[in-house]
């Protein structure tokens, strides 16, 4: 990377650590209108599997108590996007084989399934990085105009977390829906790392997790995402 691309990185890291926090009873002040978008927070993210990993595992308490505290605030849609993939599914010539529909891989995580109100939970199970394409989601979405702000949690930031923060916020902006918001806390995304290393021992591509993060949490905000820090 050359000297040209410096400055840049070094205002991304400014800009990182001084994301703001945001007034959770703020962004839920009709809780009627809010949904909780939680993506991929699988076993086979978090616990097991390929692309399991501790980065994806240390967002999940904080995810936790924002379902807990989103839920005391009178929330009721709770969107579960998760990955259940055919056998054969064509993703998996980019990525490992993940998350196949009916293995523990692709069960929510115990932490979100144990919570007293998961019954309300609506799960989209998909074969993809999108959670539009091939999935429920946006009949769901026809079905409940009034659902206009949009809390996105889960893995990975530059992956599937930015398809549908990106497909909620393009979505409101080709329908005209000015009230619509899509909010990405910072504190409870994150993506996976695999240093040049060990991608070359594993003859696989190589992905700065920490980098990416922030290359795409800061392509959100451009497109018109709230991020933030935390919802406190």
């Amino acid at each position: 990377m050359s000297a040209k691309h410096k400055p840049f990185l070094d205002w991304l890291a400014r800009w990182q650590e001084s994301l703001p926090g945001m007034d959770l009873q703020e962004v839920i002040s009709d809780p009627a209108r809010v949904a909780l978008v939680s993506q991929d927070l699988l076993k086979g993210f978090c616990n097991q599997g390929a692309l399991s990993s501790p980065r994806a595992a240390s967002i999940v308490p904080g995810v936790v108590r924002l379902f807990q505290r989103a839920h005391d605030l009178g929330v009721c849609h709770f969107l579960l996007l998760q990955d259940a993939h055919d056998p054969d599914a064509i993703e998996f010539s980019a990525y490992p084989p993940h998350c196949v529909a009916g293995t523990v891989e692709s069960e929510t995580i115990d932490e979100l399934n144990d919570l007293p109100f998961s019954n309300l939970f609506t799960v989209f199970p998909k074969n993809s990085i999108s959670s539009t394409v091939g999935t429920d989601l946006e009949a769901w979405l026809d079905d409940h105009p009034s659902v206009t702000t949009f809390i996105v949690v889960g893995v990975c930031t530059d992956i599937c977390i930015y398809h549908v923060a990106m497909d909620l916020r393009v979505r409101a902006n080709v329908l005209g829906l000015r009230d619509v918001r899509v909010v990405v806390p910072a504190d409870c995304v994150q993506t996976y790392d695999m240093p040049v290393e060990t991608a070359a021992e594993l003859s696989i591509l190589p992905h700065d997790g920490d980098l990416l993060h922030s290359i795409f949490l800061y392509s959100m905000l451009l497109n018109g995402i709230e991020v933030v820090a935390r919802l406190t």
